[in-house]
């Protein structure tokens, strides 16, 4: 049977819906196929990312620093009071500590500055760390990535005189509120400022006499959306150092 003008019309009118429906059910079902694929892609918590460098053994734990075994964890705290609302993995910090980071957030005890420290050793039953290590970084507002590289110096010091073989360290600065620096910046930093101190030790021992570090490893902490991030920037530093 021959069409007539305005049958064709309605055909091509139709014709163009079925493809316009077609099209946007394919866009719909690609965008959660990549939503799922980058999902997946995420490690887990309590996944280790190797960090592949010749230098120094390093690794990436997605963990909170609150549920770590260890010799020695190591956290950061920016200056701040009490009033000054904690978050992310300092919150659950400060509740299995019953509350110790908002009683020392004062500046007659821990004032935060940067490079001061504070070694606590917890009690039973509250982190399964055997000692924590809390550093300063200082003022929020005037925070730079450059900054970590004193912390990562502070860290080997502190491991290398405690005689500490493997410390776990989470840096903190998102936990603090500052978030305008990738993790990769704030880890490389560190790192250098880490490797500097090891390679200030390794002189005195040789020259001096000076007891060598039991230092063998790092732990650096991330959490599953910043750990490539952080691995890269780890391996940049590492990179560097071994130029």
């Amino acid at each position: 049977m021959a069409l007539t003008w305005r049958d064709s019309g309605r055909l091509i009118v139709e014709v163009r819906r079925l493809v316009v429906s077609a099209l946007l059910c394919c866009s719909v079902a690609t965008h959660r196929t990549s939503a799922q694929t980058s999902a997946a892609s995420l490690p887990v918590a309590g996944q280790v990312r190797t960090v592949q460098s010749a230098t120094f053994p390093v690794d990436v734990l997605v963990q909170g620093p609150a549920e770590t075994m260890t010799e020695l964890q190591v956290i950061c705290l920016f200056r701040s009071e009490p009033s000054d609302p904690l978050h992310g993995s300092l919150v659950e910090m400060n509740e299995r500590l019953q509350g110790l980071l908002d009683a020392v957030r004062k500046p007659s005890l821990f004032s935060g500055e940067a490079g001061e420290t504070l070694l606590v050793i917890p009690r039973a039953g509250t982190i399964p760390a055997q000692r924590l290590l809390i550093v300063g970084l200082g003022d929020p507002r005037t925070f730079t990535p450059a900054r970590m590289n004193l912390v990562g110096a502070i860290v080997f010091e502190e491991a290398h005189r405690m005689v500490i073989h493997h410390p776990f360290f989470a840096p903190m600065v998102l936990d603090g509120g500052v978030s305008e620096f990738s993790t990769g910046e704030i880890a490389s930093e560190f790192m250098s400022g880490f490797l500097r101190a090891r390679r200030t030790q390794a002189l005195l021992a040789d020259r001096y006499d000076a007891l060598r570090t039991r230092v063998e490893k790092l732990t650096f902490l991330a959490d599953a959306a910043h750990a490539a991030d952080t691995q890269e920037g780890l391996a940049k530093a590492l990179a560097a150092e071994a130029k």
